[in-house]
């Protein structure tokens, strides 16, 4: 069920419910990639529900920008879905754009010295995925930093001191272990005392930073 899955989870989708779904959706017909995506398959991404979809799984996909940009939300069987393996940054950097080579090696570097494995989510994580041209010269790095506790020390200065030299901004979230993310950049910017916005699946909430980079459950 959609109660067990996270913000940023990916998920397969089985093509024959993906075609059933989209007879229910006629305002869908003829967009861009969306009839073929999951027989090309391509996943789509979990998103917070809405009033009315109960027993469904709450799922969508951004198109290119060349495509309009649109966002396209659609509510799924739970038979329908399984999870799909995150992508890790390493894995993506074939997508990233020549000027990013440097920056993309540094950043993995670090999730090495903390025992880390960022992960893409964003443009970056869908050009990687689908092939479609998602980034333009004006992207950010958009990255996921799943921790299983406290935060590394000197995580956020590394990250602070890759973005002040690269050549685009560096945007993301560290994922907490109860499925929570805090914005890296608001953390790092936090005194120990000050609240730092929590975004989980189905609410928002507001948390000390200090018990964040401590690693304190929930």
């Amino acid at each position: 069920m959609a109660e067990s899955y996270r913000r940023h989870d990916l998920l397969a989708v089985e093509p024959g419910a993906w075609a059933a779904v989209l007879t229910g959706r006629p305002d869908l017909a003829g967009v861009p990639h969306v009839a073929a995506w999951a027989a090309m398959g391509r996943p789509v991404i979990l998103r917070r529900s809405h009033p009315g979809e109960e027993g469904r799984v709450p799922a969508g996909l951004p198109l290119p920008p060349r495509d309009g940009k649109r966002r396209i939300g659609l509510s799924l069987p739970p038979v329908s879905v399984r999870l799909r393996a995150p992508v890790a940054l390493s894995e993506a950097r074939g997508a990233c754009p020549g000027p990013w080579a440097a920056t993309v090696s540094e950043v993995v570097a670090l999730g090495e010295e903390h025992g880390l494995a960022p992960r893409p989510f964003g443009s970056l994580l869908w050009q990687s995925l689908t092939g479609l041209p998602y980034l333009s010269e004006t992207s950010d790095l958009d990255l996921l930093w799943p921790v299983a506790g406290a935060v590394p020390r000197g995580l956020l200065d590394g990250l602070a001191a890759i973005e002040a030299r690269a050549p685009m901004r560096l945007d993301g979230e560290i994922l907490l272990p109860g499925g929570g993310g805090v914005n890296w950049r608001e953390l790092h910017a936090a005194a120990p005392g000050d609240a730092v916005l929590v975004k989980h699946r189905d609410r928002l909430g507001l948390r000390e930073a200090a018990a964040v980079l401590a690693g304190d459950p929930e």
